[in-house]
C-alpha cells in the first residue's frame, strides 16, 4: 500500500468541507473519494472526520493531519515548478486573481495575449475583489491595487492607476465648476464603496467627505450616471478613458488630484517564482505601462 494513498482525497474533503464537492474537485466519484478516505483512516488507526447526513466535520486528529499534509502537498507543487524551470518553453497551470472591474479591463485582455504566445500554459484567472489567502488557496499570484497591507509578501510594481474627479458638461453646465475642495458641498457626489474622495492640498493627501444621492459599487454604473448628469464622480483612469475621449465627462478639480497609485503583484515569499511567472510579470507591466 502506498503512503501517499488517500492523501490528495482527504486534503481535498478537508478543503472542500464535504465529499461530494471534493470529488468534483479531483475529477473522480464520491464513492471512490469515500473509499480512499475510509482506507487512510484504517490505516492511520484514527477518525479524521466525522459524518453525518448534512455535513462533514473534520476532527482534532484530522485537523492536526491535515495541516501536515498540505504542507507537504505545498512542497510538492513547489518541487514540480522548479522542474517546469528546466524546460525551454513556459507550460503548466498558473492561478492568478485580481480585482473583479480592473481584471475584467486590463489584466484579462493582457492574459489572453500572453496565452496567444505560449499556448502550452493553462491559466486560470479568478477575479474577486475579496483579499485572498495566496498560501491556502494555491495562488501563485495576486494582482492588488492601491496601498499594500499584507507585508508578508513579496510584490512587485507593475503600474499606476490614476483616480480623476469629474461630470458630464450639462450637470457643469446647471451647478457650476467647483474649483476647491470646499466646493464641494454644493454638489451631488455620486459614492462608491467609500464615504470619501481623495485628493492632495498643500503638500499632503486630504480625504473629503462627500454627500449625493446615489451610492453604487458599480464604477461602470457611476459613470452611466454622471454621463446622465447626475452628479460628480471619482474613479480610476480604467473607468472614465472612454467617456474622458469622448467628451461625456470633463475633469475637474486636478490641481487637487491625488499622486497616482500602484498596480501590484504581489506571491508568496516562499513561492519560487518561476521562469512563466517572471514572462508573465513582464508582459503585465509591459502592457500597463
Amino acid at each position: 500500500m502506498h503512503i501517499w494513498d488517500g492523501v490528495s482525497e482527504f486534503v481535498a474533503v478537508a478543503e472542500a468541507g464535504s465529499f461530494t464537492a471534493a470529488a468534483d474537485t479531483l475529477g473522480i466519484s464520491t464513492a471512490q473519494v469515500s473509499r480512499q478516505v475510509g482506507a487512510l483512516e484504517g490505516r492511520l488507526g484514527a477518525k479524521l472526520f466525522y459524518r453525518t447526513t448534512r455535513k462533514v466535520t473534520i476532527t482534532e486528529t484530522g485537523q492536526v493531519y491535515y495541516n501536515h499534509c498540505r504542507q507537504v502537498l505545498d512542497g510538492l507543487a513547489e518541487a514540480e515548478r522548479a522542474i517546469s524551470d528546466l524546460h525551454q518553453h513556459p507550460r503548466g497551470r498558473l492561478n492568478i486573481t485580481a480585482p473583479v472591474t480592473f481584471g475584467e479591463t486590463r489584466i484579462a485582455p493582457l492574459i489572453n495575449d500572453f496565452l496567444q504566445h505560449y499556448p502550452e500554459l493553462e491559466i486560470h484567472l479568478h477575479l474577486s475583489n475579496q483579499r485572498l489567502d495566496l498560501v491556502a488557496e494555491s495562488f501563485d499570484l495576486a494582482i492588488r491595487l492601491g496601498d499594500l497591507e499584507d507585508s508578508s509578501m513579496m510584490a512587485q510594481r507593475l503600474g499606476t492607476r490614476r483616480h480623476q474627479t469629474s461630470a458630464s458638461p450639462d450637470y457643469l453646465a446647471a451647478r457650476g465648476t467647483p474649483h476647491s475642495l470646499a466646493d464641494l458641498d454644493a454638489h451631488n457626489c455620486l459614492q462608491g464603496t467609500l464615504g470619501y474622495w481623495r485628493f492632495e492640498e498643500d503638500g499632503g493627501t486630504r480625504h473629503v467627505r462627500i454627500k449625493g444621492n446615489l451610492r453604487c459599487n458599480s464604477g461602470a454604473a457611476l459613470v452611466d450616471a454622471a454621463r446622465k448628469g447626475l452628479g460628480l464622480i471619482q474613479l480610476p483612469d480604467y473607468h472614465l478613458k472612454d467617456a474622458l475621449r469622448a467628451k461625456a465627462l470633463q475633469p475637474v478639480l486636478e490641481a487637487f488630484r491625488a499622486p497616482d497609485d500602484g498596480i501590484w503583484a504581489i506571491y508568496p515569499q516562499n513561492r519560487h517564482l518561476s521562469p512563466k511567472v517572471r514572462l508573465l510579470l513582464e508582459h503585465l507591466r509591459a502592457g500597463l505601462r
